[in-house]
């Protein structure tokens, strides 16, 4: 019996680690392999099946949009699950990668129950995960069998969630971006954190291609250190358009010298390795702010 295999596409290698980490650590006879964008997942696929993919949006070379796209057009791979894993939650973009043939929606940051939540349903339609339970070692076999498969198809087809925030419940204490008084002064511009477990304000006090420096006021949820993040930017006039930034939690400290200091210091190192958002950045530094005159690319 040959092994239930994933290819993982991601320009970033922290998001990459992430998702093998998550597979490897749920599904133990699972084998996987990765692709730093989407021609080298192209050529790979070319000259190799897979049972599922696992793909970023926002790569150099060719997008996941584009792998997508291509891949239906092959016949071996017309029926092969395609989870899109990406910051781009908004309607129209859900909308499009539907049109183009995507199985389902991961919105980063994502937490590793989304991520199994997803690829069990994806596997289990395609009629992998039994397979998968028959590969698995004797002790992790005993914990897939207390899954229900009913539970994890719904019945019918999954309803495409439109935004990633829509998985994860809302943060009850978040500061809102209409109150910059509020916070300490010396602040840049003021941009939406986004982890796993919620959704914070934030103000940004500093900005490099490597990381931001960013101030969110305590509460829940309370940000962990290596932590996956995207850093949302409103730009344009009417902060009608959204820089997405991925990223991680490299360092979390309280901002005053006191145990109840009211306002946290994080430190979000950036992992988009894709030379058009490096462009973003330096424009944005450039320019001196992290809020204005400033229109994301595709």
């Amino acid at each position: 019996m040959s092994k239930v295999s994933v290819l993982v596409v991601d320009d970033a290698p922290f998001i990459r680690d992430l998702m093998k980490k998550g597979l490897r650590g749920h599904f133990p006879g699972i084998q996987i392999e990765e692709a730093v964008n989407g021609r080298k997942a192209q050529q790979i696929l070319s000259r190799q099946a897979y049972d599922l993919i696992l793909c970023d949006w926002e790569m150099p070379e060719m997008s996941g949009l584009e792998l997508l796209a291509w891949c239906r057009e092959q016949p071996p791979l017309q029926a092969v699950p395609f989870i899109m894993v990406t910051s781009r939650g908004d309607k129209e973009n859900v909308v499009q990668a539907i049109q183009a043939g995507v199985s389902d929606y991961i919105g980063k940051p994502f937490s590793n129950d989304q991520l199994i939540t997803k690829v069990k349903k994806a596997l289990h339609r395609a009629g992998k995960l039994e397979q998968l339970m028959a590969q698995a070692p004797k002790a992790a076999s005993s914990a897939f069998a207390n899954d229900s498969l009913a539970k994890l198809t719904g019945g019918k087809a999954e309803v495409i969630q439109p935004t990633a925030s829509a998985e994860r419940p809302r943060a009850a204490a978040a500061p809102t971006p209409s109150k910059p008084a509020s916070a300490p002064s010396g602040n840049r511009g003021q941009g939406q954190l986004r982890l796993p477990g919620g959704t914070l304000a934030c103000v940004i006090k500093a900005l490099s291609l490597k990381e931001a420096l960013l101030l969110v006021k305590r509460g829940e949820p309370l940000p962990q250190v290596l932590e996956s993040a995207v850093l949302d930017l409103a730009q344009g006039e009417g902060g009608e358009e959204v820089a997405r930034l991925n990223g991680y939690l490299h360092a979390v400290a309280a901002f005053e010298p006191k145990p109840d200091s009211e306002w946290l210091q994080l430190t979000l190192r950036f992992v988009d390795q894709d030379p058009q958002k490096l462009d973003y950045l330096s424009r944005l530094i450039a320019r001196g702010t992290a809020q204005r005159h400033f229109v994301p690319g595709a």
